[in-house]
């Protein structure tokens, strides 16, 4: 019998006795951050594949590259082009039982079945909504697909993501998966990639509206702090122009009062003054943190219901 009441469960929750290596379960589903020690070949088939370089520095045959997007739909063709995480930046999920939910997926892992227990972030309905009005949105993560599609079919009911790219779209860089932002088919001046995680964006950081990393704080505001700012940014002519400034830590910089840590401080009227607190630097210890938290995750799910 099902506990958690007005959750929505899909696909089927039969699991196999098979025992895997616990270390590669959590990596293998999620793996949004890779230790630069660990073996950086491809199991299972499941890390980049071949026509992904891992030197995206060194170019490549004429002809062998291939943009990760379709052309531009003629309802998003004046829009700039906004990437946005999931793990930790939109949803937050766990192989721990979780009593409130939002969702349960099960997802099968080496021929075992895991429940995988999904957090909304709070207002992460309205900020995609909102989003989806003034950008091309596309969902871009470092995990698999098999966990992630069924989590954005659940996550976003209004069809606000434009392109779903996962994993294999990812290039895999000492130890990160990176989310290459040139080889999206779009103008990079008119690109805003939103994640909680440096390593994630660190070919394209004047790109970047960094976030924090959510996993259960219900008080959580910043996806709606962020929305004044991502509303202005999306009527600029070049996004650089904003968010150079925004993450330059050498620029005078002004705490904001409330909400994001790294929200610009943009006056009414013409964008002549823009005062932000620097952004995070890639933090090993928070992705170790990330990593830690899914091992016990894991671990801690072994004992409990099922």
């Amino acid at each position: 019998m099902n506990k958690h009441k007005g959750v929505m469960i899909i696909g089927s929750q039969n699991g196999q006795n098979g025992k895997k290596p616990k270390r590669s379960i959590f990596r293998t589903l999620f793996c949004c951050c890779v230790s630069s020690e660990t073996d950086t070949s491809a199991p299972n088939g499941v890390c980049v594949p071949e026509d992904v370089s891992p030197y995206p520095h060194i170019s490549t045959p004429a002809g062998s590259q291939r943009h990760l997007l379709p052309s531009v739909s003629h309802r998003d063709m004046h829009k700039k082009c906004m990437v946005i995480d999931l793990d930790e930046t939109l949803v937050h999920s766990s192989f721990k039982p979780i009593s409130n939910a939002d969702f349960i997926v099960p997802v099968e892992i080496d021929g075992t079945i895991h429940q995988v227990y999904v957090l909304k972030r709070p207002f992460v309905d309205d900020f995609l909504q909102k989003m989806g009005e003034l950008y091309e949105c596309v969902l871009f993560t470092a995990s698999l697909a098999k966990y992630a599609d069924p989590v954005a079919n659940l996550l976003d009911k209004w069809g606000v993501f434009r392109a779903r790219l996962f994993r294999e779209s990812c290039v895999f860089h000492r130890g990160n998966y990176v989310k290459d932002l040139s080889r999206l088919g779009r103008d990079l001046h008119k690109v805003v990639i939103m994640d909680n995680s440096p390593a994630s964006y660190i070919f394209h950081p004047d790109n970047a509206v960094p976030v924090s990393s959510w996993f259960d704080d219900m008080s959580d505001s910043e996806l709606m702090d962020l929305v004044p700012f991502l509303e202005t940014l999306s009527k600029v002519d070049n996004v650089y122009s904003v968010l150079r400034n925004c993450n330059n830590p050498l620029n005078s910089q002004t705490p904001p009062q409330q909400g994001n840590q790294v929200l610009p401080q943009i006056t009414q009227g013409p964008m002549t003054q823009v005062q932000p607190s620097p952004p995070p630097l890639i933090s090993q210890q928070q992705q170790d943190q990330q990593q830690q938290q899914y091992q016990k995750d894991y671990e801690d799910s072994k004992d409990g219901p099922s």
